[in-house]
């Protein structure tokens, strides 16, 4: 990008940024928790969340105008975070970021499975459980899978597409994959092995997400969402590296676990995924990905070769069956 087009992209992407801030801002009003899903660790299990000064969370009606879709989908990206607020949880604090975010490693008390665990801001009563994943020691591994056109239709590897699906649906209108469903709920093994779900959607999208998952059946598991926080370096960390820092802080969180890897191609998924299996040699099992569009293109070709050649099979086509059978699963 040329040097004086992006501190000028930058300039207004913070006019924007601050007025969402803006709107979406009630001075008086409490903090209050909003909770993400988390995950076990050697250390513990892992809370994540945000402190907003209020949480925008519309109800999709069956019948609903897209007019309708969009005025609520808009709402999830005005929110005012709240910096430096103490949060407690099992004897651990931890105080939120600049952009609202909190992260706490309390001990593990639970048995193998969900479970709730009980947060709230210091020195209040009010109490918000947030989910967690404990894992199963009977696990044999684990999935990573991406979300957009790869779980969900999106049409991601287009820009206006992807917004046009993106603001115009609901959690009652978005389509999920059915060969996406029924192949992570094989590998799921009813719960034992545990489900990670890694995209560059925003964190203001993980309830809507959620309830799209639960809707349609698909496993739940930890999300690693984006921050669109504006930066010097650009809006967030790139596709790429956002995905593949996520996916190693979920493998350092599972040591003795290897993982599956599903994707799309037309947006580097592939690229990731080789890198990963370079940085983790004897970790990865299997990588699947989606065709959104017939064929794969000269890049993804290569890459596939990659990490076919790495010992690590690829399946690839335009929907996931067949990819246990690839694998050596079935």
């Amino acid at each position: 990008m040329s040097r004086t087009i992006r501190p000028l992209l930058l300039r207004i992407g913070r006019a924007v940024e601050a007025l969402l801030e803006r709107i979406g801002q009630r001075r008086d009003a409490p903090p209050v928790l909003d909770a993400y899903t988390g995950y076990g660790s050697p250390e513990g299990l892992v809370l994540r969340g945000r402190v907003l000064t209020h949480l925008r969370r519309g109800t999709p009606e069956p019948g609903a105008s897209r007019w309708t879709n969009v005025r609520q989908m808009v709402s999830l990206f005005i929110t005012d975070e709240v910096a430096d607020v103490p949060v407690e949880a099992a004897g651990q604090m931890a105080t939120s970021d600049a952009e609202g975010y909190i992260h706490l490693t309390v001990p593990r008390q639970a048995s193998p499975g969900w479970a709730s665990i009980p947060v709230r801001i210091a020195q209040t009563s009010e109490v918000v459980p947030f989910p967690v994943r404990v894992p199963d020691p009977a696990a044999d591994f684990l999935v990573i899978s991406d979300i957009d056109d790869t779980v969900i239709e999106t049409g991601a590897h287009s820009l206006p597409r992807n917004l046009w699906t993106t603001f115009t649906g609901s959690a009652l209108t978005r389509h999920v994959h059915g060969d996406a469903q029924s192949l992570l709920q094989a590998l799921s093994k009813d719960g034992r092995n545990p489900m990670f779900y890694v995209s560059s959607s925003p964190w203001n999208l993980h309830h809507f997400l959620d309830a799209l998952f639960r809707r349609h059946d698909v496993p739940l598991g930890a999300m690693f969402l984006r921050d669109l926080g504006l930066t010097d370096d650009g809006i967030g960390k790139s596709h790429r590296n956002h995905k593949g820092a996520a996916i190693d802080k979920i493998l350092a969180a599972n040591p003795h676990l290897p993982a599956y890897l599903l994707g799309d191609s037309g947006q580097k998924d592939a690229t990731v995924y080789r890198d990963a299996i370079a940085r983790h040699p004897g970790r990865i099992l299997g990588v699947a990905l989606r065709e959104p569009a017939p064929g794969v293109g000269a890049d993804d070709a290569r890459t596939i070769q990659d990490i076919e050649a790495a010992g690590v099979p690829c399946f690839h086509g335009p929907s996931f069956d067949g990819a246990q059978h690839h694998w050596g699963l079935q």
